[in-house]
C-alpha cells in the first residue's frame, strides 16, 4: 500500500468519477442538438439537460465499473490500467453503494426533467421513462452482478447503442420531436469512435482481464485481431461521416470532420503496429481525444452548413 500513501480520499473519488470520460460522453448529445439545429429545431433547455443527463449515467457507469471490477476482483495490481479508490483501499464497498444510490437517484431527477420539458405526447413520456431505466440498468450492469454484460463481451455493442444510437438520435428525436432515419449515420459514427474507445481500454488490459475471467470482446478475439477490429471501428466510423456529408450535406463545411481523419489513421496505425498491451497506455488518451475531435469537428460542420 506504499504507493498510495499520498492519495488521499478526494483524490481517490475523483479518480472514481473520471472526470475525463465526460466530455466524449457530452460529444454525442452535442451531435444530437447539432443535427436538430440543421433541421431548425434546436432547444437550449432540452440540450442542456441531455448533457447533463448524459454527464450523470456517464458517472454512475464510472462508479459502477469501480465497484462490480472491486467486487470480482479483477481490478488488480497486476493490471495496466490505473487502480481506483476502492482497489487502493480508501473507498469502501458500502461507500461506493452510497454513491451509486446517488447517482442513480440524480441521474432520475435529471432524466425526469429531461423528460417534462421535452416531450409532448403520453406516447413519448412512456418511451424516454423506458430507455432512461434502461440506460441506468446498463450503466449498472455492465460490471455489477451475477452475469455482467462487460464480461461476456457485450460491452462493444451497448457502448455503440448508447453512446451513438440513443444518445444522439435520442437527442435529435427530443428536440425535433420527429425520427429521421438519416441521423442514425452519423450517430453510428459516434458509437463506433466510443467503442474503439472502450476497445483500446480492453486491449491493454488484455491480459489481466483474460487472468481474471473478464472476457471482454477483446480478450475474446486475441490481441491480433482486436487490433484488426480496431481499425475496423476507426474506418466504420469516418465511412458514416463521409455518407452523411456526400448525401445530406450540401456544403463544404459538411466536411470539416476530415481534419480529425489523420489523427485517426496514424492512432489505427501505431495500435496494428504496436503488438504489446504496455503500448496502450498512452493510446487510451490519445483515442479519446481523437474521437472527441472528430465528433466536435462533425457538429460543427453540421450547425456552419445550415
Amino acid at each position: 500500500m506504499s504507493e498510495y500513501l499520498h492519495t488521499t480520499p478526494a483524490k481517490a473519488w475523483l479518480e472514481s468519477l473520471r472526470p475525463r470520460t465526460l466530455p466524449l460522453a457530452f460529444s454525442s448529445i452535442v451531435a444530437g442538438s447539432a443535427l436538430a439545429a440543421w433541421h431548425h429545431h434546436f432547444d437550449f433547455p432540452t440540450a442542456l439537460l441531455a448533457l447533463l443527463t448524459a454527464g450523470l449515467l456517464q458517472i454512475l457507469s464510472n462508479l459502477a465499473n469501480d465497484y462490480g471490477d472491486a467486487a470480482k476482483g479483477s481490478d488488480t495490481p497486476d493490471r495496466l490500467g490505473p487502480l481506483r479508490g476502492m482497489q487502493k483501499g480508501l473507498i469502501s464497498a458500502a461507500q461506493m453503494r452510497r454513491a451509486l444510490l446517488l447517482a442513480v437517484l440524480l441521474s432520475l431527477a435529471s432524466g425526469i426533467a429531461l423528460i417534462a420539458v421535452a416531450c409532448r405526447s403520453p406516447q413519448d413520456v412512456l418511451g424516454f421513462v423506458l430507455l432512461g431505466l434502461l440506460s441506468i440498468g446498463a450503466a449498472i450492469t455492465y460490471t455489477v452482478g451475477s452475469k455482467p454484460y462487460g464480461y461476456r463481451g457485450l460491452g462493444d455493442l451497448s457502448v455503440l447503442i448508447f453512446f451513438g444510437w440513443i444518445s444522439v438520435a435520442g437527442t435529435y428525436y427530443l428536440q425535433a420531436h420527429q425520427l429521421d432515419g438519416v441521423v442514425f449515420l452519423p450517430a453510428t459514427a459516434c458509437g463506433l469512435l466510443a467503442a474503439a474507445v472502450l476497445n483500446i481500454n480492453n486491449l491493454r488490459d488484455i491480459e489481466s482481464d483474460a487472468a481474471n475471467g473478464k472476457h471482454t470482446l477483446a480478450v475474446r478475439l486475441g490481441a491480433r485481431k482486436g487490433r484488426l477490429y480496431h481499425a475496423l471501428l476507426l474506418a466504420g466510423s469516418a465511412l458514416c461521416f463521409a455518407l452523411f456529408a456526400l448525401f445530406y450535406l450540401h456544403s463544404p463545411w459538411g466536411w470539416l470532420f476530415v481534419l480529425a481523419l489523420p489523427r485517426l489513421w496514424r492512432h489505427g496505425r501505431d495500435v496494428l503496429q504496436q503488438p504489446q498491451a504496455e503500448a496502450m497506455r498512452p493510446m487510451l488518451e490519445q483515442m479519446v481525444k481523437t474521437a472527441l475531435l472528430a465528433n466536435v469537428l462533425f457538429a460543427l460542420g453540421v450547425v456552419l452548413s445550415i
